[in-house]
């Protein structure tokens, strides 16, 4: 049965808002905030484990079994979300347990992705490629609202891994694992006469690159051919490109 709440002091409001504004709480609960229809009914789909369904009065939307339902007024709402226009359904969801970590070659690191559109659109993508992720220090909140509307859906699917950049490299270490890095450097290899499949690649800021904790462990780096003219990919362009390419070179095998 739906309780309605009409009080921004609402204990599960505030919760909700620190959810939403706050990293460090969102991990110390292991819960985040999915904002809007399309994203509460992927959480429901792909069954992340939603808590709390808070809907706008008016807005229909199925309610399964065992899940808590509040009704709000428009106004408070739009104090809630973050959305410019929100669409009046917001999931409270739970995090994936946290699991050791694991690589396989193929696999991508990401290195101080920092703006929250990149990040969610390589998560998106690394989903419809199937490609492993794991973000190293510095990179934005996967579970973040942001990211989380970026990410489409994907961050439900295939959450990724964090872990930090000591604990990767000790792995890549202990299991043999070749890094190649994403550079613009005399060395860099021409991504086309690479395979980056058998490798874990890791992929840097648009602003910084990859960071020399990286660098110095990297055998290979790869540069993606373009016009001359041209200085530099955004960095969620350049992870695209990365993993087509080990995507389509696994395909050919």
């Amino acid at each position: 049965m739906a309780e309605r709440v009409t009080s921004k002091a609402n204990g599960t409001l505030q919760h909700i808002r620190k959810l939403l504004a706050v990293r460090k709480y969102r991990y110390e609960c292991r819960a985040f905030v999915a904002d809007g229809t399309k994203l509460a009914e992927e959480a429901l789909r792909w069954g992340v484990g939603v808590e709390t369904l808070v809907l706008q009065e008016g807005v229909e939307f199925p309610v399964p079994d065992g899940v808590r339902e509040l009704r709000v007024p428009e106004g408070l709402m739009r104090e809630i979300s973050r959305m410019e226009t929100p669409q009046g359904v917001l999931a409270v969801c739970r995090m994936e347990a946290p699991r050791p970590l694991e690589l396989q070659p193929g696999a991508l690191i990401l290195d101080g992705i920092q703006d929250p559109g990149n990040l969610g659109t390589i998560l998106r993508t690394a989903d419809a490629f199937d490609i492993p992720v794991v973000l190293a220090e510095g990179c934005a909140d996967p579970y973040g609202e942001k990211t989380v509307r970026a990410t489409m859906g994907a961050v439900f699917r295939c959450p990724p891994q964090q872990a930090a950049t000591e604990e990767i490299l000790s792995l890549c270490r202990q299991r043999k694992l070749p890094i190649c890095v994403t550079a613009l450097s005399p060395r860099a290899e021409d991504l086309r006469c690479l395979h980056p499949g058998d490798f874990v690649t890791v992929i840097g800021s648009e602003g910084k690159g990859v960071g020399p904790t990286f660098l110095a462990a990297a055998s290979r780096e790869l540069i993606i051919p373009m016009n001359e003219r041209c200085e530099s990919l955004n960095a969620a362009i350049a992870a695209t490109v990365v993993m087509w390419e080990i995507r389509r070179q696994g395909d050919l095998k």
